[in-house]
């Protein structure tokens, strides 16, 4: 199906056999805000809560990671989710993390999820129905996981990547933290990037109400950042949430979707292998 879908797709099709919403917001802990309290609050009618801190492999000390096949089976299984189902996304800022768990889909075989185009400021300034308070329980259902292992990159391949000039490394993060003249959000970590990165925040590929810019404009964004078609892309961000921003992008462009890398900047920017004064770093 189409990656993404407008508020106006979502109202006519709210509701159907089949169709699953799912709240895929996460915030920065700078930003002070409760996904979970807010999605409780209001919500689009009938959503689950896709949590991608608790849909996670929670023992690497990397912020949201993807899980083993079997465990992120079970956690989407348990939203009622099954391999007939039509997922769709949306979050609480607009177009921020619904992205990455339409990634998360994806890297696991299933193609039948999208993200809604504005997420839920739309759906409100639209003056669309809400669900408040405690959600209904749903029943599980069984759902089969397929690893896409060409859609994720870890750090062992994009050390070898930043030796190649075989992909383009696109950095979703703002500037000014991809040129690291400020400090990064998360403790611990360096400031600046992978070398040979481009940067291309993903605020840039998104209009002044929060939706996607459309496909032509989108890949002339693309191409100022680098990419024309002819190499695979391996986005990245501070914690693989925005660089699958820029994945939904690409698949909106119309241009190869190449791979994330999963453990991004609070992964890279950790590890002292990876430093630029390493004797190891990759040149």
């Amino acid at each position: 199906m189409m990656p993404l879908v407008s508020t106006n797709w979502l109202a006519e099709h709210l509701g159907e056999p089949g169709i699953v919403v799912c709240d895929c917001s996460f915030h920065l802990p700078a930003d002070a805000r409760d996904a979970t309290a807010e999605y409780r609050a209001a919500r689009i009618p009938g959503s689950r809560f896709f949590d991608i801190e608790t849909i996670a492999d929670r023992s690497t000390g990397l912020p949201h990671m993807l899980p083993e096949a079997s465990a992120f089976a079970d956690m989407v299984g348990a939203l009622g989710i099954d391999n007939e189902s039509t997922v769709i996304f949306y979050d609480q800022t607009g177009l921020f993390s619904a992205a990455r768990g339409w990634w998360m889909m994806a890297a696991f075989g299933h193609d039948r999820a999208a993200v809604l185009d504005g997420g839920l400021p739309k759906w409100r300034a639209e003056g669309r129905p809400l669900d408040i308070g405690l959600p209904m329980e749903v029943p599980a259902a069984s759902f089969t996981s397929r690893s896409q292992p060409e859609l994720v990159r870890d750090l062992v391949a994009m050390r070898n990547l930043v030796q190649s000039d075989s992909v383009v490394i696109l950095d979703a993060r703002a500037a000014n933290r991809f040129a690291g003249t400020v400090p990064e959000p998360r403790p611990g970590l360096r400031s600046g990037h992978m070398r040979g990165a481009h940067n291309l925040p993903f605020t840039e590929l998104l209009a002044g109400d929060g939706t996607m810019l459309l496909p032509d404009q989108l890949r002339a964004r693309f191409a100022t950042a680098g990419v024309d078609g002819t190499k695979p892309v391996v986005t990245s961000c501070g914690s693989g949430v925005t660089a699958a921003v820029l994945s939904l992008g690409l698949a909106v462009a119309g241009l190869p979707g190449g791979a994330l890398y999963d453990g991004s900047w609070a992964e890279w920017g950790s590890r002292p292998e990876t430093a630029p004064d390493s004797e190891t770093y990759a040149a």
